[in-house]
């Protein structure tokens, strides 16, 4: 029986890929003054909702309950790995933790391994994608964790925003860098660091400088393009994005192409116009 797949919704993951591989998405919760939005709310609504509020979105870990409800979704007898973001922009790792322990607590029958991811977003979706098609041909839970713990750490990821208003609001860069970068026409190559944080890597001069520059993160590897994953995110502009993702596959073609929209959690610190690579 191949081993369940969870993660959480700043995994940012295509709908489509959810579902050939019935992965369980535990989702954040986000909220506008107080309004939760419903798990189901498509990005296109959510980008809607978010540009005509005055007010950022509120964002916060799903709780322990939550987990120990898809813990125990999942039919007896199969083992069960969650894939979290980062637990160092998020306490989504230490709620399922909680739930683990709480599982267990019940004598309840499946085994459960817990990876914090140290990325999100791109660098989750494809952690998470490469998982999946893991799950079903690896021989036990350990094989499995210790293979997606070692991508997890592999794995690069880059992104660019068109604007630096959200990303500054939520706390993610100080205000003080973003101000002087927006004010001076000024776009931030972001890296995702090896803590699970958020760091500037490269600062240009306008968006498509941007894009040239996080197009160009990719040759820093060698990469397996029958069977790696490149992924590509993007918040409300899918268009641009599919012009980047022309390019990355016209200098790098990848086989398997994970191309998708970023969801409420990610979308609300990046605002709309932004570009993700994860490779």
């Amino acid at each position: 029986m191949p081993i369940q797949i969870i993660t959480d919704s700043g995994s940012d993951l295509p709908t489509d890929f959810i579902a050939a591989h019935s992965i369980t998405i535990v989702h954040l919760p986000v909220s506008f003054q107080d309004e939760l939005m419903p798990d189901d709310t498509d990005a296109a609504s959510f980008y809607a909702r978010m540009r005509a509020c005055p007010e950022l979105p509120r964002t916060a870990s799903p709780s322990p309950n939550t987990f120990l409800e898809a813990y125990k979704a999942v039919e007896p007898g199969r083992d069960i790995l969650v894939v979290s973001m980062s637990s160092n922009i998020s306490s989504t790792y230490q709620s399922a933790l909680i739930a683990k322990g709480l599982y267990e607590d019940e004598g309840l029958p499946n085994r459960i391994e817990i990876i914090d991811s140290k990325t999100f977003s791109g660098g989750l979706s494809l952690v998470v994608s490469q998982a999946a098609e893991w799950a079903g041909a690896c021989s036990s839970l350990d094989e499995l964790k210790d293979k997606v713990s070692r991508l997890a750490l592999e794995t690069s990821a880059f992104f660019t925003l068109d604007s630096l208003e959200n990303v500054i609001k939520g706390g993610r860069l100080s205000r003080l860098a973003g101000g002087v970068a927006s004010v001076l026409n000024i776009k931030l190559l972001l890296k995702i660091n090896e803590e699970g944080v958020v760091e500037v890597e490269e600062k240009t001069r306008g968006f498509r400088k941007a894009l040239n520059s996080l197009l160009a993160r990719l040759e820093d590897k060698q990469h397996d393009y029958e069977n790696g994953f490149v992924a590509i995110v993007h918040s409300n502009c899918e268009v641009l994005a599919l012009e980047f993702k022309d390019r990355v596959l016209e200098k790098h073609p990848f086989k398997k192409v994970l191309f998708s929209s970023m969801g409420p959690v990610m979308g609300t610190y990046a605002g709309e116009g932004g570009i993700g690579v994860a490779f």
